[in-house]
Order: structure tokens, then sequence, then C-alpha cells
């Protein structure tokens, strides 16, 4: 990595094909200071992952300011992961060249109110814009970011999904850290809320987007017997209190539930032929179980145990690297994976296999996969040197 002298210590990641930096989000000018580290490129998208401790409004409208020749789209994190792994305070910016990539901008100002078939339109028209200015280009993707208090990523994933056609789709929702109160996003110098963004992006590169959790089903399984769909709120399982029932089943003191419980023994629902996690928030006052994701009464919840994370993700990474390693990977993380890294204290290890791998992007309070909101999962993309460097747009 490249360091940068100065008060900022502004760093530059990746300085390959997808350039890659970071900086504390306290200093006086974060944006200039990572326009800097990026170097004097020509991108065509900018993204920036923002921690909350920061001024989303000041950062939104300098990006435009300074990469006022780019897309520039962003979210508020639950955490960053920039060039050393896990991080908390810090801004990171990933700059997509003009020279390897297109991007166009599908937003949803209001998750309450958007007509889905509208959605669908614009994300055909964007990306046949897309396939008319780079004809030769063979890959593409989108990417996601969506209020992560929402409580509507389960339907818009669904919608979207009807308008992918071979098109793969990941993402992310909006973190607040561990507050849980107000998410934004950013969208060429705008801040919004309750909205939504998805960066369709054509590339020379070849890529893969994939997903990953180190968890297992086990055998002990429990039934939504009350629920609160809207709310992704549950005050009955198994004919019992929820929280109640919950803790009876893990064997622990139903007051002694907290973040690092719920991180310790998901539960998972099983679609089709495969499992996913659904997440628990918190323990409402009153014993409800909140969710991260959809839920709903008659939803057979089967509890899950964690593989060794370290080496589970080790594995992962060296199957996105046969055959040739990526240049970069951006990527989604959920909240509850670093909370379980940090309780198991092998926080630094997860970081250097990310930092490895150069893996970028934010820690999260949901993922998304094509037609799929999911929790406690690493999604993203894995970005390739390009196969023949002579196909330039």
């Amino acid at each position: 990595m490249d360091q940068f002298a100065g008060p900022s210590q502004a760093v530059r990641c990746a300085p390959e094909i997808v350039r890659t930096a970071n900086v504390v989000c306290t200093v006086a000018d974060p944006v200039q200071d990572l326009s800097r580290a990026l170097g004097d490129v020509d991108f065509d998208l900018v993204l920036l992952f923002v921690s909350p401790q920061a001024d989303i409004a000041q950062i939104a409208s300098r990006s435009i300011e300074v990469f006022n020749d780019s897309l520039v789209l962003g979210c508020t994190t639950a955490g960053e992961l920039n060039c050393d792994g896990y991080s908390d305070g810090s801004i990171v910016a990933v700059g997509f060249p003009r020279a390897q990539f297109r991007a166009r901008m599908l937003q949803v100002d209001d998750l309450g109110d958007y007509d889905a078939q509208t959605l669908i339109d614009r994300m055909i028209q964007g990306r046949n814009a897309l396939m008319r200015d780079v004809p030769d280009w063979d890959y593409e993707f989108n990417f996601l970011m969506i209020d992560g208090l929402s409580r509507c990523e389960d339907k818009l994933t669904a919608d979207l999904a009807l308008g992918l056609g071979p098109v793969p789709l990941f993402g992310g929702s909006a973190g607040d850290g561990e507050t849980f109160e107000t998410t934004f996003l950013i969208a060429n110098g705008k801040v919004l809320r309750n909205a939504a963004i998805v960066a369709q992006i054509r590339t020379i590169c070849p890529i893969k987007v994939f997903k990953s959790d180190h968890l297992i089903p086990t055998e002990q399984r429990m039934v939504v017997t009350g629920a609160y769909p809207e709310q992704r709120l549950v005050y009955e399982i198994n004919a019992e209190p929820a929280a109640r029932e919950y803790a009876r089943v893990l064997g622990k003191d139903p007051e002694q539930l907290d973040t690092f419980t719920f991180a310790a023994h998901p539960v998972v629902v099983r679609i089709g032929d495969q499992h996913h996690v659904r997440s628990i928030q918190k323990v409402a006052e009153n014993g409800d179980l909140c969710f991260f994701s959809a839920i709903d009464e008659g939803l057979v919840l089967t509890l899950a145990e964690p593989l060794d994370m370290v080496e589970h993700l080790k594995q992962e990474m060296q199957a996105l690297s046969v055959g040739g390693a990526p240049d970069t990977i951006l990527a989604c993380d959920c909240l509850l994976r670093k909370v379980e890294a940090e309780q198991k204290q092998i926080k630094g290890q997860i970081s250097d296999i990310l930092a490895k791998n150069r893996v970028v992007g934010f820690s999260t309070y949901g993922e998304q996969l094509n037609s799929m909101h999911v929790n406690q999962t690493l999604t993203g993309v894995a970005i390739y040197p390009p196969e023949h460097s002579t196909k330039t747009g």
C-alpha cells in the first residue's frame, strides 16, 4: 500500500485496476484527501463507504465538487472494510476507472412508494444503454445499497429480480454503527433516507459475484407461532413468549440475551434446497424478538452452528483465486460477523485475510444476493484483471 504524507494520512490500497483508498473521517477535507490518494485517473464511478461519525451532508456535497466528472454513490456503515481489514471511523473510496468500467444509477427515492414495473423497465433501459456504450465488453453486475432501517430490503430485491435477466445483483444495507437510529445514502451530492441505489456496472474485467457464510444447520427447530411481519417482530415461538423460548432452547437466561448471543446462535430458514440466515437484531422491552429480515407466522427456524470462521474465510478466498487472484473484491459483510469475530478474539486474523485478498467495502445491517435479502453473510464481487487489455471503450 502507498502512504501519503500529511495530516490526513490518506492511504491508497489498490494501485492496479480498481483504485481504493481510505482516510480517517474526522480530517478537515476527507473527500479531497481520498481523491489525491486514488490518483489522477478518469473514474466513471466512485463509491464512498462512510462512517456514521462523519458529516454525511458535507461528504455528499464535497464529493460532486471533487469527483465532478464521475457518478458518486455511497452509504453510511456499521463499520468499514479498508486495506487493513475491519475498521471504524473511516471513509473508504472505491474508484472504477472509465477505461475498464461503465456505470448507470437506478435510484429509488421512497421505498414506501415506488412502482415495481417502472423500476424493472428502468433497469432494462440502463442495461441496454451500457451495452450500446461498450458492446465489446462482456461482464456486468448490479450493486445495491439500501436504507438498513427501512425493513424494505426483502420486497425491493424480490421486485428488482424480475428485471435482472442474466445479470447478478449483490449489495448491502446501510448501517449506523451499532446504534440502529439513522442510515443514509449518497447519490451524486444528495443525501437520501428510506431510499435505495442500484449501480449497474459493465466492465472489461471478468467478475464473480458470490455469497458466503460459515453456518451449518443443526437438528434443533422452532416454529414462529406469533409475528408482526411488517415490523419484523416475533412475539411467540413454539406457542411461548419469543425471547424466553429462544433462550430456553439455548439453555440461557432470557435476561442475558445480547448481540453476541444472536451472532453465536443464529437461526436459518430453508428456501428450496438452501438455508438462509434470519438474524435477530435485539430483544424488545416486551420480550419480542426483532429480526433483520423477513419473518412470518408458520416459519420454521433452525438453529445453526458456526464453523471455524478463520479457516472458512481462508477457503472462500482461496476458491475465488483459483486461476488467478482478483484485482479487488468489493464486499458487504454483516455486522454480526464482525461482532462474532470480536467476541471470539479473531478480529485481527479475519482482518489480515480480508486485507491480503484486497477486500474493500462495508459492514452492513443485511446483505442482498439476486432476489434474496440475507443476514450474517458476506456477499461481494471479485473483479479480475482483463483477459485482453486491448479491449478498451
